[in-house]
């Protein structure tokens, strides 16, 4: 199963081309990588993300890249679910051009409103707990933090908190 393309007001989310690739590994080399595992070199972040891509076939469901209308590549967000997860989560990295314009949010709003229609009644963030700005984005979604919720394979609760998002009170 492809990605489907999924449409905001700003936004195009689509399967992914080989361009994000090499852009998200630029970004996976680097510091800026810090809350998201890295830095990674890019021989892994290439396995990484194409396993994430892979998804849509073996799961249903994977990551997306993020266009502006114009076509400018964003990012990248996903509802993933590797074998070390134990549930579903959606996550989010944008380019550092791409901060701070909201667009992280309404591609998460569209993402989780594609979840609720295909059947995911919940899906956690883990995220990083100096993550200030992620923390602040799945609160912004309406997702509530669940220290009871198991953390993925080899990470602590100093590594990673779980944000829940609760698709069933979606508007």
């Amino acid at each position: 199963m492809p990605a489907p393309t999924l449409h905001t007001e700003r936004l195009t989310l689509r399967g992914h081309v080989m361009a994000d690739l090499d852009a998200l590994c630029d970004l996976f080399e680097t510091d800026r990588a810090a809350y998201m595992g890295g830095p990674i070199p890019r021989k892994e972040a290439w396995r990484w993300m194409a396993s994430e891509i892979a998804m849509w076939d073996l799961m249903g469901h994977g990551a997306w890249g993020i266009d502006t209308k114009d076509g400018e590549f964003l990012g990248q967000i996903g509802i993933l679910k590797p074998p070390h997860f134990p549930e579903a989560e959606i996550g989010w990295t944008l380019l550092e051009t791409a901060e701070g314009k909201g667009y992280a949010s309404e591609a998460a709003q569209a993402v989780l409103g594609w979840a609720k229609d295909q059947g995911f009644e919940t899906l956690v963030s883990y995220i990083d707990p100096s993550n200030d700005r992620s923390i602040a984005l799945a609160t912004r979604l309406g997702a509530s933090h669940d220290p009871k919720a198991a953390l993925p394979k080899g990470e602590t609760a100093d590594d990673t908190v779980v944000y829940r998002h609760t698709l069933g009170v979606l508007q």
